[in-house]
């Protein structure tokens, strides 16, 4: 499916086939058909194996066809990263640590396709950068050469539990799903992927079609691809916050400094209105989710509070760095923003804007307005 997804986007079916020949193995071909699951419209891609392609490999087999493969070599690492990870997965559902990993259902070439194929479509589509939303648990159980055994099945599991990845129930209406991410799609994704949804700019969609076609939901795999809007993604932090209603506003004053002191990114106070009509302050900080436990053991040491709420946040910074130029008052430091590389905005840094106006006796706000205007003039002309 992410290899449907792929060449619905755009890669092309041929290079791509192409391309996998120099992998040195048969026993394989590609073939693409365009179909609809529940509405979706999209492309379903079939690997078709011959006696030879059905001939039962090993972990290191298909390393070692990577490796020795002439693709770029980008797509070799992302590739054999993969099977290292499917691998270990492997050893550890059937306890056989140390040892090459045997495959059963996926120990056929079109495991090795579908790794190395959807690996090097992303990179003819040129993605840089994969992102995933949390992958769908399936219901229910499959039949295996190992016997029955429950959705997601142990391969599967472990993929996604060491990747600390997560995972959503089936879709509403769907309580016999079966198998909605097979052992290869998790090691694919949990190895190039990162788990969150970025600000992007959408510029195509593609839809990678699964063999089965329920009433329930669209047996589908979306593929948007799209460009960087320029802002950040800040992952791991957390919102730290409490109520106040019996606390001075210097002893509120100093809480603040020292959560900056710890390395809090933001701090500030909200006026709220709590029980019995009461006037309160709502202190709230954010921090990284590593700094938490000590954010939250200073607030509770610090302040007279008996609870704090803690919750995960996520939060796009634009690209930022501090800059001296040359202005009509001397020089001064000042804080350049840029989106995608572009500056965008120059901002007065207040300390040196404080010290000009104490030395030269002007007013802060008219200090601000000139640096401001200088600064402009000379970094957004560039």
């Amino acid at each position: 499916m992410i290899l449907g997804a792929a060449v619905d986007a755009g890669a092309p079916l041929a290079e791509i086939e192409e391309a996998l020949r120099r992998l040195d193995v048969g026993g394989f071909s590609l073939e693409a058909e365009p179909g609809h699951r529940a509405g979706l419209h999209g492309t379903l891609v079939r690997v078709r194996l011959n006696d030879e392609g059905r001939r039962r490999r090993r972990i290191g087999d298909f390393i070692r066809a990577v490796e020795r493969s002439r693709l770029p070599d980008r797509v070799i690492d992302r590739a054999r990263s993969v099977f290292r990870r499917l691998g270990e997965a492997e050893s550890a559902v059937h306890r056989t640590y140390g040892r090459d990993a045997e495959l059963h259902e996926l120990g056929e070439v079109d495991t090795l396709v579908d790794v190395v194929g959807g690996v090097l479509a992303l990179d003819l589509l040129g993605v840089l950068q994969v992102y995933c939303s949390p992958l769908p648990s399936g219901s229910g159980v499959i039949e295996t050469a190992h016997g029955m055994l429950p959705v997601p099945t142990p391969a599967t599991a472990a993929l996604i539990a060491t990747a600390n990845a997560p995972i959503s129930p089936p879709p509403d209406g769907a309580s016999a799903a079966g198998e909605m991410v097979t052992p290869t799609g998790a090691a694919i994704l949990t190895t190039i992927a990162t788990f969150h949804q970025p600000a992007m700019r959408l510029e195509r969609v593609g839809y990678g079609l699964g063999a089965r076609n329920p009433e329930e939901y669209p047996n589908a795999l979306s593929l948007w691809l799209g460009r960087d809007t320029g802002a950040a993604f800040s992952a791991a932090l957390s919102i730290i916050e409490t109520n106040i209603d019996d606390m001075s506003a210097e002893v509120l004053g100093y809480v603040q400094e020292r959560l900056f002191e710890t390395g809090a990114r933001d701090v500030w106070f909200t006026p709220i209105q709590m029980k019995k009509g009461r006037p309160a302050t709502m202190l709230s900080a954010i921090v990284s989710s590593q700094l938490a436990v000590d954010a939250v053991d200073l607030v509770m040491r610090e302040t007279s509070t008996l609870g704090v709420r803690v919750r995960p946040v996520e939060r796009y910074e634009a690209e930022r760095e501090v800059v001296e130029v040359q202005t009509s008052l001397g020089p001064a430091a000042v804080k350049v923003k840029r989106l995608e590389g572009r500056m965008v905005s120059v901002s007065p840094e207040y300390e040196a804007c404080r010290r000009i106006a104490r030395e030269r006796g002007l007013p802060l706000r008219e200090v601000y307005g000139r640096v401001q205007r200088d600064a402009e003039a000379v970094l957004m002309s560039v």
